[in-house]
């Protein structure tokens, strides 16, 4: 597997990404289905526990270069930590805030993305990404429809994640650079994981055999996700996939339907226009650049 950039190959990685987050979406939802009944951590360590097993064992017996070795270890490790910290915030701060709240707090993240990789990747973002992340958002504050300030802590703490996760999403593209998506991922779960297991004594409750199946699929659905994910940021910049998180909004609505029959109202399918407009402006910028004569 090659661990260059493939910059010549937007569409293909906004295809990968656009992939990634509909299984984070569906990964959003199981978590939902737990939380109610298991701490945070514990279900996070599971998630981990199945990712690392699954890509270890396949970095091994494709003899993919040692993670140790790399120069972005210090890297991977800040990536674990913000992530766990992303994590903990986000589903935290959803015990005190609505879905509307919660929703259109941490979709500042696409925006933060654009942000850090003019000023940390060096990238250069068109008008076009511009123009797609500032509809995209419009979309979600529209579909979400905040009806009230939301409590300072929670909404803090929101936005926090919403800033971790965009940083950690930066990272995904600098390690990318030099190390395979495999030895990303369990480097970075194994470290997830035995962090979130440090709390044990506090918080774990044995699963029984339907939730066991639960995390367990949560995890087989995180590591498509994200090796989704992290091959997507090998064909495009950061800022072009960013708008495409906002898709995530619309394949959480889906999920909500299929699983607890939550009907959408008007004002979220008039989001989910301009999600949808935000992607197809996204798509034709980048077909546009990628068809210009050189």
């Amino acid at each position: 597997m090659k661990t260059t950039d493939h910059n010549d190959r937007p569409m293909l990685g906004i295809a990968l990404a656009s992939g990634g987050y509909g299984c984070f979406a569906l990964q959003d939802a199981i978590v939902k289905w737990l939380v109610t009944d298991y701490a945070v951590p514990q279900i996070l360590f599971v998630r981990s526990l199945v990712i690392v097993l699954i890509t270890a064992t396949l970095a091994a017996y494709f003899r993919h270069p040692s993670i140790l070795k790399s120069r972005y270890r210090g890297t991977l490790v800040l990536r674990a930590a913000l992530m766990l910290v992303a994590w903990l915030l986000f589903y935290n701060a959803a015990r005190f805030l609505g879905l509307a709240e919660l929703t259109t707090l941490y979709f500042s993240a696409p925006i933060i993305v654009v942000f850090l990789s003019i000023l940390v990747l060096k990238e250069s973002v068109g008008t076009g990404r511009w123009i797609a992340c500032a509809v995209g958002f419009i979309g979600v504050v529209v579909a979400a429809n905040p009806s009230h300030s939301p409590s300072l802590i929670p909404a803090a703490m929101c936005l926090i994640a919403g800033f971790c996760w965009a940083w950690s999403t930066i990272l995904v593209r600098l390690v990318s650079r030099t190390e395979t998506t495999l030895t990303q991922m369990w480097a970075t779960s194994l470290l997830f994981g035995i962090a979130c297991a440090l709390s044990f004594p506090w918080i774990w409750k044995t699963p029984d055999a339907m939730e066991w199946a639960l995390m367990v699929a949560l995890g087989l659905v995180a590591t498509i996700g994200q090796y989704l994910l992290y091959e997507g940021f090998r064909y495009a910049p950061a800022s072009a996939l960013a708008p495409v998180e906002y898709t995530g909004l619309i394949w959480a609505f889906l999920y909500g339907y299929i699983i607890w029959a939550d009907i959408p109202a008007i004002n979220v399918f008039v989001g989910a226009i301009f999600i949808a407009a935000a992607s197809l402006i996204l798509v034709l910028w980048e077909r546009g650049k990628t068809s210009a004569p050189v």
